[in-house]
């Protein structure tokens, strides 16, 4: 029995679906149109700048240090975030084409989540090395070595894929009686689940202790780490050492600041607020796709001398 006939025979059928339909964010179907073009200009800003952070670090051999390696990754990260997400988006936008088949919805939401999670761990070990390299100055290079740097790399992609990928398994034994059409931008986790005829309690708890044990603990370590950088910064002899350490650490605050807020904010209200309307919701979970990997290469790009000097030397 194909998808068609099933939605047709009763609402109670069971079938596993052959495609999903996105509808874009509901609501706003007049102004999607206009809607699509900062989405398409933050988008092409996020290629751009996080390609180019790239290029530069991958290129400049003395930018093979831990903090500029962190920071090529992070932009790997929101490359595929973006990437994964805002084509897709766009083309809803554009063409209406919401359409996507239920194997490339489990493959986007994999990426989407796994490339999330793998920011937050990103961001975690950029804390720790800001907290090496300010509080334990002299055994910086002994304790993040270039193998060290590649083991947390591993780690992160490895982390990623052994939390998520259970929910993906779990998505892919639902049994599914409703309709098809997705009320999102892009597939989504509890957006999928609640699709299912099957109790979902499971999906909803994996989601929360996702958020509370892995982004919420990252979120603490990062805290933590800060807090001995604070310490250790404010016993510095001198307010010229003083503000120098501070300043390593501005555009890493920064980016902290834009990942964890609008992503907490959005993964609780998903699953408790049920009273905001459904089009906010969707625009928050959008900005948390779209602003931060705008954003990052340019705090990063501004804010590091050396990848700013690099970028002058490129264009001039």
């Amino acid at each position: 029995m194909n998808l068609a006939s099933s939605l047709l025979n009763t609402n109670h059928t069971v079938f596993y679906p052959v495609t999903y339909i996105l509808t874009g964010i509901p609501g706003t179907e007049e102004s999607q149109v206009w809607i699509s073009i900062p989405f398409c200009l933050m988008y092409i800003v996020t290629l751009f700048g996080n390609s180019l952070i790239l290029f530069i670090i991958l290129t400049e051999r003395s930018l093979h240090e831990p903090m500029y390696l962190f920071v090529s990754m992070l932009a790997a990260a929101d490359l595929l975030l973006s990437t994964t997400t805002v084509p897709k988006m766009l083309a809803i936008f554009w063409f209406r084409a919401g359409e996507i088949s239920f194997a490339a919805c489990l493959t986007q939401m994999f990426f989407i989540h796994g490339s999330f999670i793998a920011e937050s761990a990103v961001l975690l070990a950029m804390a720790f090395d800001r907290y090496v390299a300010i509080c334990d100055p002299l055994r910086y290079t002994i304790i993040l070595t270039k193998s060290v740097v590649g083991k947390m790399g591993l780690a992160v992609v490895t982390r990623s894929f052994c939390i998520i990928f259970p929910i993906t398994f779990l998505v892919k034994q639902l049994k599914f009686c409703r309709t098809n059409l997705l009320p999102h931008t892009y597939c989504e986790h509890l957006a999928i689940a609640r699709l299912a005829c099957d109790d979902i309690t499971v999906h909803v708890w994996y989601g929360i202790a996702m958020a509370i044990l892995v982004i919420g603990l990252d979120a603490v370590l990062i805290a933590l780490s800060y807090g001995l950088i604070l310490r250790a910064v404010f016993q510095l002899p001198s307010k010229d050492a003083r503000l120098k350490a501070l300043r390593t650490c501005s555009s890493h605050l920064c980016v902290i600041l834009m990942f964890y807020t609008p992503a907490f904010f959005s993964s609780f209200a998903h699953r408790f607020a049920h009273n905001i309307p459904g089009y906010i919701l969707n625009l928050l979970a959008n900005r948390y796709v779209l602003i931060p990997p705008m954003l990052n290469p340019i705090l990063y790009g501004v804010t590091t001398k050396e990848i700013l000097k690099r970028v002058i030397n490129i264009f001039y």
